[in-house]
């Protein structure tokens, strides 16, 4: 008889990541950066702009943007556009979206198990 085979989360049966956790994966690490957050800040307040306009708003060098702008785009949460020479970059809010519920139904996890664990405390404490 053959053993059960366990999965690791996030695994399809052959061990590789699904396309939807890359794609969470990526998001999570491109938020991680306070420049990337600002950036993606920026554009959903401002609208469309090149990285030659964003980089009026850091102390680093267009070409640094433009690295912080392509990680943005890698994970989904830019689009960019040539208009002209010029690539404008714009905010994309769904792969965002997709984290948030990710990470709320996070939370819910965790509160439902704080609260088994509370209860279970609680039948345990002697009475006295």
């Amino acid at each position: 008889m053959t053993p059960a085979v366990k999965h690791r989360a996030g695994r399809d049966p052959a061990g590789r990541r699904r396309a939807g956790d890359r794609r969470l994966d990526a998001v999570l690490a491109a938020l991680a950066d306070p420049v990337r957050r600002r950036l993606l800040d920026l554009l959903a307040e401002q609208g469309p702009a090149s990285a030659s306009r964003l980089c009026g708003s850091f102390a680093i060098s267009r070409q640094g943007v433009a690295k912080h702008l392509a990680v943005l785009e890698a994970a989904g949460l830019v689009a960019v556009e040539r208009v002209g020479r010029e690539a404008r970059y714009r905010a994309v809010v769904e792969p965002a979206s997709e984290a948030a519920a990710w990470l709320t139904s996070r939370t819910e996890a965790w509160d439902r198990r704080l609260v088994r664990l509370r209860q279970a405390a609680t039948r345990s404490r002697p009475r006295g």
